[in-house]
C-alpha cells in the first residue's frame, strides 16, 4: 500500500503524512511547494490547476487522501477532473477531507465534490470535519494573536466543536489501514466551545491574557480582503461564520473515538501541549 497526501505541506496533510509514516504505510507526499515538506518522504510538485502534475503523483499509490483547497468556490471544477484521473491509475481507495455540514446544502462546492466521487465507483471514504484547533496555533487566526494579543472574528457567541489535525489523521489512516469504504463521518472534537471559552483556555496555557473580541461581518471581510484573500474565498468565509452565528457547529459526534479508538482531543489539551506558539 502507498498512499498519495495531498497538500502535504499544511496542517491536516502533515499531519496525514506523519500518522502513516508512523503506521509504517509508503507515502507520497504533493504539494504545490515541495520544499515546505520534510526530509525523509517521497515528495512530488502538485498543484489541483496544473493538469501536467497529476499523473506523477499519482503513480504507482492505491490510495488517496485528498485534501481540498481551503475556502475555494471553484473545488467541483479542480478537484473532480482529479479524481477522474485517479481512478483510471489504479487508485482503489480515495479519502475525501470535506467540511463539516456540507451535505446539508445540495450546492455547496464541496457537496458537489462528493456527489462526484460517489458516482465514480471507485472506493471512498469522505470525512467531514468541523473547525480546526490549529486555525489558532499555525492558521489564518495566529497571527492576529501573534500581534495583538487577540482574535477577532464574525462568530458573535456561537459555538464549536472544533477538532485537531491530529484526530482527523487519527480516522483517515484508520479507514486506509481496514478500507473504510463506502462511508461518511462528521468528525468533531468532545464539547463545542465559544471564541470566548477559546480565548481563556489559550490564556491559561500561555500564561498572559488572550481575548476574544467579536466583530461584524462585514469588518471580518473587510479583513481578510485587506490581507489578500481571493474574493471567493472572502464570501466562503462569510458563509462560515453565518454558520457559527447560526449554532450550526456546535454538535458533537462520536465518530473520532469509534474509528480511532480513543476520545478526540479537547481544546484543553490541545492549548497545553501548542502553548509554547503564543508566549
Amino acid at each position: 500500500m502507498k498512499i498519495l497526501v495531498t497538500g502535504a505541506s499544511g496542517n491536516l496533510g502533515s499531519a496525514v503524512v506523519e500518522t502513516l509514516k508512523a503506521r509504517g504505510i509508503a507515502v507520497k507526499a504533493a504539494a504545490r511547494d515541495p520544499k515546505r515538506i520534510a526530509n525523509g518522504t517521497e515528495v512530488f510538485r502538485f498543484d489541483f490547476a496544473d493538469v501536467s502534475t497529476h499523473q506523477a503523483a499519482l503513480q504507482d499509490v492505491s490510495g488517496v487522501f485528498l485534501v481540498a483547497p481551503p475556502m475555494d468556490p471553484t473545488a467541483p471544477e479542480l478537484l473532480n477532473p482529479f479524481l477522474d484521473a485517479a481512478c483510471t491509475t489504479g487508485v482503489n481507495h480515495i479519502i475525501l477531507n470535506s467540511a463539516f455540514g456540507v451535505d446539508q446544502n445540495e450546492r455547496a462546492p464541496l457537496r458537489i465534490v462528493e456527489r462526484h466521487l460517489m458516482e465514480l465507483g471507485v472506493a471512498y471514504t469522505i470525512l467531514r470535519p468541523n473547525f480546526f484547533m490549529e486555525n489558532f496555533s499555525t492558521g489564518f487566526i495566529a497571527p492576529m494573536i501573534g500581534q495583538h494579543s487577540a482574535f477577532f472574528l464574525a462568530a458573535d457567541d456561537g459555538r464549536t466543536s472544533f477538532i485537531s489535525v491530529r484526530d482527523i489523521a487519527a480516522v483517515a489512516v484508520t479507514a486506509f489501514a481496514e478500507r473504510l469504504t463506502g462511508r461518511e463521518y462528521n468528525l468533531t472534537g468532545p464539547r463545542a466551545v465559544s471564541r470566548t471559552e477559546v480565548a481563556a483556555i489559550i490564556s491559561e496555557a500561555a500564561g498572559k491574557t488572550i481575548r476574544y473580541q467579536p466583530i461584524s461581518e462585514e469588518d471580518m471581510l473587510k479583513w481578510a480582503r485587506d490581507n489578500g484573500m481571493p474574493e471567493g474565498a472572502v464570501q466562503y468565509m462569510a458563509v462560515l461564520y453565518q454558520a457559527v452565528r447560526a449554532g450550526w457547529t456546535e454538535a458533537v459526534t462520536p465518530d473520532v473515538e469509534q474509528i480511532a479508538g480513543r476520545p478526540s482531543v479537547s481544546f484543553e489539551e490541545f492549548a497545553w501541549l501548542t502553548a509554547d506558539v503564543w508566549k
